[in-house]
């Protein structure tokens, strides 16, 4: 199947400048166009869209990106490093959550802390202000 710039950035989420921003410096390659000169996605694009997308939102960094991208590109021999690049950005992953989790902990710990010291009074809407930190 094939889809419009338009439907693309429907399906994909990514604004009409990222697609051709990741197109100019590499990140999507080989994009057809039509006999007007627009682009033409592909399902195959889509789903490498699809794969850009979860690397970008997992803080993967556009040259990490890139590097993933020149090894795709350069097929099946290079699994074994392609691997290697996601084990890494996996366990960077892994790190921010479980930082993610601990600073999680502390606001818990200061809406217990708010909760079990504010005093019993129906909520006015109106705050003035808090000064504890």
């Amino acid at each position: 199947m094939s889809y419009t710039p338009r439907e693309t950035v429907e399906k994909t989420g990514f604004s009409l400048d990222t697609l051709r921003y990741y197109e100019r410096i590499g990140l999507l390659d080989g994009v057809d166009r039509n006999p007007g000169g627009q682009r033409v996605f592909t399902d195959d694009d889509l789903a490498w869209l699809g794969i850009l997308r979860c690397l970008r939102d997992t803080g993967m960094p556009i040259q990490r990106m890139l590097r993933y991208a020149e090894l795709a590109r350069e097929g099946d021999g290079t699994f074994a490093e392609r691997a290697e690049l996601l084990e890494e950005h996996d366990r960077e992953i892994e790190a921010k959550i479980a930082a993610l989790r601990d600073e999680q902990c502390r606001i818990r710990e200061k809406i217990r802390w708010y909760r079990d010291t504010a005093p019993e009074r129906p909520h006015s809407g109106v705050t003035s202000g808090d000064s504890s930190v």
